[in-house]
Parts: structure tokens; C-alpha cells; sequence
């Protein structure tokens, strides 16, 4: 079948701008199936599925076209989970066609289509809170490869193979607690995993939800979940949630009211009256040991990483990314790494701004751009302490006296790693 080139053109450009619209993408797919294009055809339609694994019209495009390029198995495997969604034969599956984005059809032309895309609302903006789509993944952080391949292991390799997923009866959902000292990049991780799992990142702090009226805590908690729900596929953030979801035991006299703010919490995260499909909920903490531990059983945040300072490779990507752009000497980064052993992400950040600080100001007092130095940046050291030293002497106590679970032994060897080095 003949399809305008211009069409597929501007649709491939839409969609590389919203790759969220799945609808647009599927209408894609379909189009490159018509045009013989079904190595892409099908590439599309399984970036669908990524996020849609019960999508029955992502399936149908995919099974007639993983045939067209000859994986036949891959096409009975969507066969087999259409006709199950759908209750049809086994050997049904349903015809790849063009998606409708709403009343009318896709339109036929690329000026029709720019015009309809134009006229698309935005991503809404969210009464409580602060959603966007980052364009970031896990390839733009600096070091942590031992972090990362845990998230991989523990929590994106799942989520990667929803068909499998589908079959086993996973749903596609989940929790996962970052932990570690102040600093170290646990928000940036976590913008990092809502740009590869292609989901709309909705970051929520303690103030958005915390409310000095009885009841309306509870009622902003039940908002922010209802607005993620909504902007499904999306990770919903939260930070200090050590802080919003104390221990109820520690909640006496004038906390009390806070025991229903963790009670909303529960019930948001099991989802036991809506559906959480297509919901993943972060959570960082500098204090996990203040965690209630209801929160942290199977089904809600029962997945843990923790996240520990920067090595030494790690502190030197860090440096040169605080001094990208910058007029600069002839340094030596890895001589500040090896320096900063124990130093937070935060910490590296603060060196760079103090020694860019002494150039600027080097350089309007004798009105020549003066680089920044090696000098200035063994100043920056110089001025900058550890902000994680009172961190780790409260974590010390609780890895070696409160450790009965095992959830500190990862806590347990870094501490015994920094005393021999």
C-alpha cells in the first residue's frame, strides 16, 4: 500500500518528541507496516508494549509484523498473549490498523498532522508537586556501576520484558527505596530511571504534602496518587521519606496526626481500591532506619539500593562535569579524586564552585579571563570537609547493633573498607 513518505516523516518527528503518545507512535507502526517497513514497523510497536504489555492493537501490529521479518516464534508468543487478553482462539490475533487519537481518525497529511499536534494539550500540570519527562537514562550517571547494575538486576530487567511479565502475572508496577548519605545523587538516580523507563517523573517533597489542617495531608497524598495514576506510565518520587513515613511507634501526643498521613501512604501503595498498573513509586532516604516497616514489605518499597559516595573514577567524571564550559588550566583530576576519597557528589560540586569562584574573582580584579587553576581547585579541598562523616557515625551504630535482618550488611562492609584504608 502506497503511504505519503512526508506522513511517516512527520510522525517519526512527532514521535521522537512525544515518545510517550503511544497511540501516535502505534499509528506509526502501522503506517511502516503498510510501507513494507517492518523492521521498524515492529520496533514501534514493541516500545509500545514496553509500556502497554495488554495494548491488544500493539500486539496485532506486532505479531504481522515480526512475521513479515521472518520471527515467527516472536509473532505466535504476541498471538498467543492477544488471544488470551482477548479470549479469542489461539490462533486469532487481531489486524494491525491505524489508531484513532480520539473522535476522528489520524489525519492523512503532514500539515494536518503538525496542526492537530500543535493544538494537543501539554502535559498537565499537577496541583501538588512537579511532573516532567526527562530526557535523561542511566547512561548520562557519572560511575555508580554497581548501583546501576543492581537497579538493571532488581528492578528495569523486569519491567524490560512486560510480555514475559504478562505471562507470568506480573504486574507492571513496583517500589524501590534509595538509601544512603545526603548528597550522593539519589534524585538524579531516580530522574534516571523515569528516563528509561520512558514514564513522566512526578517528584513530590515533604512540604507538598505535609498540611498544618487535620485531614488534608492525607487528602494531598490521595491527589498526588490519583494525578500519577493518570499520567500512567510515570515514577512518582518522593524525597525524605524517612520524614513522611515515620515509624508510628515513635508518633506519640502531638504526632499522632501523623499516623494517619503513613495509614493514606499504605493504602495509596497497595492499591486496594484503583488500580496501580503502570505506577512506579521511588522513594529516597537519608534515614532508613526511621522507616515505618510496614512500608517496607512486599508490595511496597521491598526493594532497597543503597546508594554510597562516589570512587575515585566516579569523583573525577563528577569534577568534569562541575567544570564543563569553564575556562580551565591544565589539571590534574585524578590527584583531586584521590584527594576526596569520602566525599559526596555535593561535596565535588562545592569544590568546583569555590575554585571557580577564586577565578572569577582573579579575573574581574585584573579584567582578563584567568582559567580556573590547579591551585584553586586544591583550595577548593582545602575549604571543603566531608558531609557525610556525621552520617556515617550514626549509620556505624546501626549497622553494627541493629543489623538482626541483614538489611545493613551492605552498610556493614563499607564502613569496614573506609577504617582499613
Amino acid at each position: 500500500m502506497a503511504v505519503d513518505p512526508e506522513v511517516i516523516a512527520a510522525l517519526e518527528a512527532a514521535v521522537a518528541s512525544d515518545p510517550g503518545n503511544h497511540a501516535l507512535r502505534l499509528h506509526l507502526a502501522g503506517l511502516l507496516h503498510d510501507a513494507e517497513r517492518d523492521s521498524d514497523a515492529l520496533a514501534h510497536a514493541a516500545a509500545v508494549l514496553q509500556q502497554q504489555p495488554d495494548n491488544i492493537a500493539a500486539l496485532g501490529v506486532a505479531a504481522a509484523t515480526a512475521d513479515a521479518v521472518g520471527e515467527h516464534g516472536r509473532a505466535d508468543g504476541y498471538r498467543h498473549l492477544a488471544a488470551a487478553l482477548a479470549g479469542w482462539p489461539p490462533s486469532a490475533a487481531p489486524p494491525p490498523q491505524p489508531v484513532p487519537t480520539g473522535p476522528d481518525q489520524m489525519p492523512d497529511t503532514a500539515d494536518e498532522l503538525f496542526q492537530r499536534w500543535r493544538d494537543s494539550p501539554p502535559l498537565p500540570e499537577p496541583e501538588i508537586g512537579e511532573l516532567s519527562r526527562p530526557a535523561m537514562t542511566l547512561a548520562d550517571v557519572g560511575g555508580m556501576d554497581e548501583v546501576k547494575r543492581r537497579l538493571d538486576l532488581s528492578f528495569l530487567g523486569p519491567l524490560r520484558s512486560p510480555e514475559l511479565c504478562a505471562q507470568f502475572g506480573k504486574p507492571l508496577r513496583g517500589g524501590l527505596l534509595l538509601w544512603g548519605p545526603p548528597g550522593c545523587g539519589k534524585t538524579y538516580l531516580a530522574r534516571a530511571l523515569a528516563g528509561e523507563l520512558r514514564a513522566s517523573f512526578y517528584e513530590v517533597g515533604l512540604s507538598d504534602v505535609l498540611d498544618m489542617w487535620v485531614g488534608s495531608s492525607e487528602r494531598n497524598l490521595s491527589t498526588i496518587f490519583a494525578t500519577a495514576r493518570a499520567t500512567s506510565p510515570c515514577l512518582l518520587f518522593f524525597d525524605e521519606i524517612d520524614a513522611l513515613g515515620q515509624k508510628r511507634s515513635y508518633l506519640r501526643g502531638g504526632g499522632v496526626a501523623m499516623r494517619g498521613v503513613v495509614n493514606q501512604l499504605l493504602a495509596e501503595l497497595d492499591g486496594a481500591t484503583t488500580d496501580n498498573e503502570g505506577l512506579f513509586v521511588l522513594a529516597a532516604s537519608n534515614h532508613p532506619w526511621d522507616i515505618d516497616p510496614a512500608l517496607l514489605r512486599p508490595g511496597r518499597f521491598d526493594r532497597t539500593v543503597l546508594v554510597l559516595p562516589p570512587h575515585e573514577d566516579a569523583r573525577r567524571a563528577i569534577l568534569e562535569l562541575h567544570l564543563r564550559g569553564k575556562p580551565v588550566d591544565h589539571l590534574d583530576l585524578r590527584k583531586i579524586a584521590r584527594m576526596t576519597d569520602g566525599m559526596s557528589g555535593a561535596d565535588l560540586a562545592l569544590i568546583c564552585d569555590h575554585a571557580t569562584e577564586l577565578a572569577l574573582e582573579s579575573s574581574v580584579r585584573s579584567g582578563t579571563v584567568r582559567p580556573v587553576t590547579q591551585q584553586d581547585l586544591l583550595d577548593g579541598v582545602a575549604h571543603t570537609s566531608s558531609s557525610i562523616v556525621a552520617w556515617l557515625a550514626t549509620a556505624r551504630s546501626y549497622a553494627q547493633f541493629a543489623n538482626e535482618s541483614g538489611a545493613y550488611d551492605e552498610l556493614a562492609a563499607y564502613i569496614k573498607r573506609r577504617r582499613k584504608s
